[in-house]
């Protein structure tokens, strides 16, 4: 039914700004009730982070940039949502048009630039769905004009614990200035340890928020070691990987599109992220657990992911050309990729990593 109608939709969408039609999209989620998600295959089911996953699908990062519909998103059947970015005081972000859509490549670039209504909106947000089903995370950052970077995703921390069920550290978008020189290791340091410690006093006395770093697919290799090896002296609980490129692949067809700045996610990323993905597996060695990012749009993606070493994965941009309806063609396409291989997804989890990081998918 779902995709049907994304299917009668998606003409008239894709006729406006890929923003406003955004917009509407949210708007209409909102006018959805909350439904109860639809019950998935058992064997989809999986234990992350101390929470149960109903299934590895997750809603990526800035589709409810301001936390406004979570449970209508869960209901749509994915296993998790992450909402935001977050940051605490009210910005507008950069200037529109700031979105733009690659169909021949089934891509989008964007340059939001965290744009937000800010902590204290999300906080009462998110106050309102306290006690209902689904795991919910939100993506903090920072103000574009912070004097003290740190001291911002300490605040988003301190106020959203005990409203989430995870927090993701991001680092890592290229649309606000500076921000991925806090991949550097004396700062990212010093940055983890003070956001372990928020999260600590915060959540003394209850279940702990777990805490995620997300990093950028266009690091080096010895600058994803300094990564992995300062998220594990710290005790950081997981880390996504990975956040849109700044890179331009030449096999882009739309060249003029291809111009504009900002980050490039969709198909386009799904090699070199599933590349620094499975290059972080083999570096945390089953330590923590990773959540792959980057041109999920089919169940063989979402496989490749998790045989590189994903326990969770997580789209965005392929709901923009395939609509909902894929969440469910995922599911099930895991499935049968697990019945057909007598596997499960614990078992499969990093399998080919070796492979997949020489580029042998």
């Amino acid at each position: 039914m779902i995709g049907a109608l994304f299917s009668l939709a998606k003409p008239a969408l894709h006729a406006l700004d890929a923003e406003t039609a955004h917009q509407m999209t949210i708007r209409g989620l909102s006018l959805m009730p909350a439904a109860p998600a639809p019950k998935d295959d058992p064997r989809l089911g999986i234990d992350v982070f101390g929470r149960h996953f109903p299934n590895p699908v997750g809603l990526a990062a800035g589709f409810d940039k301001q936390c406004e519909v979570p449970d209508q998103l869960l209901s749509l059947g994915f296993g998790f949502v992450e909402l935001g970015g977050v940051v605490p005081k009210p910005q507008e972000g950069n200037p529109r048009p700031r979105v733009f859509r690659l169909p021949q490549d089934e891509a989008v670039i964007n340059r939001f630039g965290l744009n937000s209504d800010g902590l204290e909106a999300a906080r009462q947000r998110l106050s309102r769905r306290l006690g209902r089903p689904g795991v919910v995370g939100v993506n903090i950052g920072v103000n574009k004009d912070s004097a003290d970077r740190i001291a911002d995703y300490v605040t988003c921390i301190q106020t959203l614990c005990g409203l989430v069920d995870f927090l993701t550290i991001n680092v890592s978008s290229p649309n606000t200035p500076g921000l991925r020189d806090l991949q550097g290791e004396a700062f990212l340091d010093d940055l983890l340890a003070r956001s372990i410690e928020a999260r600590n006093a915060a959540d003394e006395g209850r279940k702990k928020t777990t805490i995620l770093l997300k990093i950028a697919p266009d690091i080096s290799l010895d600058t994803l070691d300094a990564i992995v090896a300062t998220t594990l002296k710290r005790g950081i609980d997981g880390l996504t990987v990975s956040n849109t490129t700044i890179a331009r692949p030449e096999t882009l067809k739309e060249r003029s599109l291809a111009k504009e700045t900002g980050g490039l996610s969709g198909k386009p990323l799904f090699v070199p992220s599933t590349k620094i993905l499975a290059e972080t597996y083999l570096r945390v060695e089953r330590r923590i657990p990773l959540i792959g990012v980057g041109g999920v749009d089919s169940a063989d993606a979402a496989w490749a992911k998790i045989r590189a070493g994903a326990s969770l994965v997580q789209l965005y941009s392929a709901m923009v050309y395939k609509g909902p309806g894929l969440i469910g063609d995922i599911k099930r396409g895991l499935s049968l990729k697990l019945e057909q291989e007598r596997t499960s997804l614990a078992h499969a989890t990093g399998r080919d990593a070796q492979d997949i990081a020489q580029g042998r998918f």
